[in-house]
């Protein structure tokens, strides 16, 4: 989707593109990754706004969501672990949408705060792919099932609800967005995916991959992506072998609280 640019684009880009190589260093200060499928989900779709605050259930000791993490290892010599803060996301997805929505779909894909503001231990890594400039947040959230497939299931209906959509900018500025399905491995009891790409006024397009997966009452949360097209493999990736081993830990054991 490389369109014209006029004579603004280098500049957004060339900003867009260094901001890229700052990531979330101080996320992992405070656990939150950034400040800010097909699979079997349940027909009721609602967003992340309404869901209930039930009490959390049996949670992950942070040790064992860390243990569950995936590392740089697994996706590949090109992958390195984050330097630093990733503002490019202000420039681009920090807009609103008259849908209800489409807008709350920006400020997950801004927050990461997929499932709510969760209580219980959880872990994070964000990780650079030094060749295409893409950058990788992968966290893990313990949730109670029924409230992570509820947002699952409202994850599945944008694509339609919000196929093609205009935000806007605090300047007004205009952002076109495009949801569309992203096809996942059969990896645990749930899962949904989608692609989202967000076009600039002066040509510049931003491609993010938002993935979801449910393993028991404990939650896989990533988003990939970047200024060209986001790494299918280390999506894959990141959903298969984060899969087994966030299973793996869970079968060892639970923390009781």
């Amino acid at each position: 989707m490389q369109h014209a640019a006029p004579a603004a684009r280098p500049v957004l880009a060339v900003t867009l593109s260094a901001a890229l190589a700052l990531t979330v260093a101080a996320c992992s200060a405070d656990g939150r990754g950034t400040d800010r499928p097909a699979g079997t989900t349940p027909a009721t779709a609602q967003s992340p706004a309404a869901l209930p605050s039930p009490a959390v259930p049996p949670a992950l000791t942070g040790g064992q969501a860390r243990a569950a993490l995936i590392t740089e290892a697994d996706l590949g010599e090109a992958w390195r672990p984050t330097r630093g803060a990733a503002t490019w996301r202000d420039e681009v997805l920090k807009a609103t949408a008259e849908r209800p929505d489409c807008g709350r779909l920006l400020d997950v894909l801004y927050t990461e705060e997929l499932f709510g503001a969760a209580t219980a231990p959880r872990a994070v890594v964000a990780l650079d792919d030094t060749a295409g400039g893409a950058q990788l947040h992968y966290r893990i959230t313990s949730y109670r099932a029924a409230d992570i497939d509820r947002a699952l299931a409202w994850l599945a209906t944008l694509p339609d609800a919000c196929g093609r959509f205009t935000a806007r900018a605090a300047r007004g500025a205009a952002r076109v967005v495009r949801v569309t399905d992203v096809t996942l491995p059969e990896s645990g009891d749930a899962r949904q995916g989608l692609r989202v790409t967000v076009s600039t006024e002066d040509g510049a397009v931003l491609t993010l991959d938002l993935v979801a997966v449910r393993v028991g009452d404990d939650a896989i949360s990533l988003t990939s992506g970047g200024l060209g097209e986001p790494p299918d493999d280390a999506v894959r990736t990141s959903v298969e072998v984060g899969t087994e081993r966030l299973t793996e830990v869970r079968r060892q054991g639970r923390a009781q609280v």
